[in-house]
């Protein structure tokens, strides 16, 4: 018997099947430069047919010193209705590996105000081991008419997070992996110091995967389990720069898991101010992330 999944996440065959049919398609993916992989080259070279390109590095916040921040809704509005999107459209976000950058873009969409925005499960990687189409041809945009409806309780600042710090009162659970939460791997960043925000909890994004999936439901609450973090608390994600956050959001909320945020500025931010608190080594809480 098949395990229940993910509400969010799309079968392949479905997208394939319904190709041409009024259904958006974003690539969203991104890479860091440790991975080796150039995402707007990989897209022009090989796309599934009809996606655009959301470049996670120009679609954000003007002027912004930090990577990734979430652009103003109204900036967010322009770039989506170029990219042809609009609020009510069905929306599948795809990226490389399956499950390292499209559930940031699934959350800057759901929380700028789309209806319907889903994830193709495996990603493209995926896609084209299936011997599903692809295509090097220019999409051709129809220009769309996003009308945001942003959502503020989705996103925790700074100083959400260093009220949360000091009260102790909402869960963090970190993305990134065990030894850059624990301190025992430098950041990839300049400047950045090594540690975790004090009583975090570790659950690297790739332990709610299997083979570019997202992993079942069941999966999902025992990762969270053996990570230490109460499903029936509130929580605060967090990442290196908002990005893999955005996978334990979409586990969460696949668990129907409401109660949650993500921390925008993420190790970025925190990392490399001087007065904000830093621990090293596994969680005082339990959550080492094994």
């Amino acid at each position: 018997m098949s395990q229940e999944r993910s509400r969010f996440v799309m079968a392949p065959e479905w997208l394939a099947a319904n190709l041409g049919n009024g259904v958006k398609i974003v690539d969203a993916s991104w890479y860091l430069p440790a991975q080796g992989r150039d995402a707007r080259a990989e897209y022009e070279a090989a796309h599934i047919p009809g996606a655009v390109f959301f470049d996670q590095d120009e679609i954000v916040a003007r002027g912004a010193t930090l990577p990734h921040m979430l652009p103003s809704p109204e900036e967010f509005a322009g770039h989506a209705g170029k990219l042809g999107l609009s609020t009510d459209d069905r929306i599948v976000v795809y990226d490389g590996p399956g499950l390292f950058s499209a559930p940031r873009v699934w959350w800057v969409l759901r929380t700028m105000g789309a209806l319907d925005v889903s994830i193709l499960d495996g990603g493209m990687d995926q896609w084209k081991a299936a011997g599903l189409p692809t295509t090097s041809d220019k999409t051709i945009v129809t220009p769309g008419t996003f009308k945001p409806h942003f959502d503020e309780q989705a996103v925790s600042t700074l100083t959400d997070m260093r009220g949360i710090v000091e009260r102790g009162d909402v869960q963090i659970v970190d993305a990134r992996s065990a030894g850059r939460f624990t301190g025992e791997e430098p950041e990839p960043r300049a400047g950045m110091r090594s540690g975790h925000m004090p009583g975090a909890f570790n659950l690297p994004f790739n332990a709610l995967a299997e083979n570019g999936r997202l992993k079942s439901l069941a999966g999902l609450r025992e990762a969270f389990a053996q990570a230490g973090v109460d499903l029936k608390r509130p929580v605060a994600t967090s990442c290196g720069s908002g990005v893999t956050a955005a996978v334990l959001t979409l586990g969460l909320q696949s668990l129907t898991h409401e109660d949650n945020t993500l921390y925008d500025g993420s190790w970025s931010e925190w990392g490399g101010l001087a007065d904000t608190p830093v621990e090293v080594g596994p969680s005082g809480k339990g959550g080492s992330g094994a």
